[in-house]
């Protein structure tokens, strides 16, 4: 799903100030949303058979314009529905009706698709649709759904969108902080769904954490003061630099002790060590900023043995004051274990199974401190629950190859 230099590119790049010049123009997001959809289908087909437009984005503006125009038409019963459709045809120029120069329409359309009325499960492929121009077929394809499911899915979440009679336009001053965090968040799952797959056969997704990069990247643009939204880029950057050593060629995941740091995409990590950096001097530290730094610090270090894990658990403490987050307690447990000890770590995870009920994370995490501190049998049941308890069949390999590696050294001993 990552654009790339072609149709489907420029299609991806032009979707949002489609839809933002449509709405505009003629209101009605849900609507909207739906003729610019037609109009990307029909540029897909037009384009390739009679070429690219000198002006793709009158030409999009236009197509999805008459769209809307036909839609009203169609509503014998509303008279006044019609005589505006029948003026919006006769405004229309032959190049198209003049996209308004809204530099923030991306980001309005973000907000939009992030409504506090919506689950992520909602927000994420109505953002991918609106924001990042995807067909639902290809947001199904990604989440691994029917398509008729993720369409019924997108539909309830415009539907909430326009109950809301929500304007097309930024929240207010007061608004805009608690909004920004929803569009944040919604990235920063978009992003971590792409880079390790809740479920499926393949470790990661590329596609959606590249279009996690790019929607980001947008947000900076528009907001380029903000050192969260830094902050969330830095982090994806530092960390998606590390994809390439991930996995090995038959697919199987490679943890990070062990990976080819070679591998590393050397300008990603300069791009995001770079980023981070520059915002932590603002000194206005949010909880994306300390990941990012974490991140840093991995991405920063020649070889994992340099890695300095003092700095590591002095930022995740910070990060699990700021959150109160438990899963950010098992990542501190496990740079305490690196920095002071198994022990140290075990002791940090007593009780989180409390919190954390039977999650798989936690006992791949208990599991490798134990393997740490010797404890291979009690390892070996933990490595068991934990692929036990994981949807994601890369994980699910990894992990049951870790039992049975450490039953055999066990037989062996």
């Amino acid at each position: 799903m990552t654009p790339g230099t072609g149709t489907e590119g420029l299609l991806r790049e032009l979707a949002p100030r489609v839809l933002g010049a449509v709405v505009r123009r003629y209101g009605n997001f849900a609507d909207a949303e739906d003729a610019v959809q037609e109009a990307l289908l029909a540029a897909t087909t037009a384009w390739a058979a009679e070429g690219r437009p000198d002006n793709p984005l009158g030409w999009l503006v236009r197509v999805a314009s008459r769209r809307m125009a036909d839609q009203y038409r169609q509503q014998e019963a509303r008279r006044r529905r019609e005589d505006l459709a029948a003026s919006w045809s006769l405004s229309m120029s032959p190049e198209g009706p003049h996209p308004a120069p809204g530099h923030d329409d991306s980001l309005i359309l973000m907000f939009m698709c992030c409504h506090p009325s919506l689950t992520p499960a909602s927000a994420i492929p109505l953002t991918l649709r609106a924001v990042g121009g995807l067909t639902t077929r290809e947001i199904a394809a990604a989440f691994l759904v029917p398509e008729a499911t993720m369409a019924q899915r997108i539909s309830r979440a415009k539907a909430k969108v326009k109950a809301s009679d929500e304007p097309f336009t930024l929240p207010s001053p007061d608004a805009r902080p608690e909004r920004l965090r929803s569009v944040l968040h919604v990235l920063y799952l978009l992003f971590n769904e792409g880079y390790a797959s809740s479920n499926g056969p393949d470790l990661a997704r590329s596609d959606l954490s590249g279009e996690a990069i790019r929607l980001v990247r947008g947000v900076r643009d528009a907001l380029p003061e903000d050192p969260e939204v830094a902050g969330l880029l830095a982090l994806m950057l530092l960390t998606d630099a590390r994809r390439p050593a991930r996995t090995r060629g038959d697919g199987e995941l490679v943890p990070l002790a062990e990976q080819d740091r070679t591998l590393w995409d050397r300008a990603l990590i300069a791009e995001g060590v770079a980023l981070i950096t520059l915002t932590l001097r603002q000194g206005q530290v949010g909880e994306y900023q300390v990941q990012g730094a974490i991140a840093a610090v991995h991405d920063q270090a020649a070889r994992y043995a340099d890695t300095d894990w003092s700095e590591i658990l002095s930022l995740y403490g910070l990060l699990e004051r700021m959150t109160g987050n438990p899963m950010v307690t098992l990542n501190r447990a496990v740079a305490a274990a690196m920095a002071d000890g198994p022990g140290t770590g075990l002791a940090l995870i007593d009780g989180l199974g409390e919190r954390l009920g039977d999650h798989h994370r936690l006992h791949a995490v208990r599991a490798h401190l134990l393997e740490l501190a010797g404890d291979n049998p009690t390892a070996i049941v933990e490595f068991r629950a934990a692929a036990a308890g994981t949807t994601n069949l890369r994980e699910r390999h990894y992990l049951t190859t870790k039992a049975a590696s450490l039953a055999t050294e066990r037989a062996d001993g």
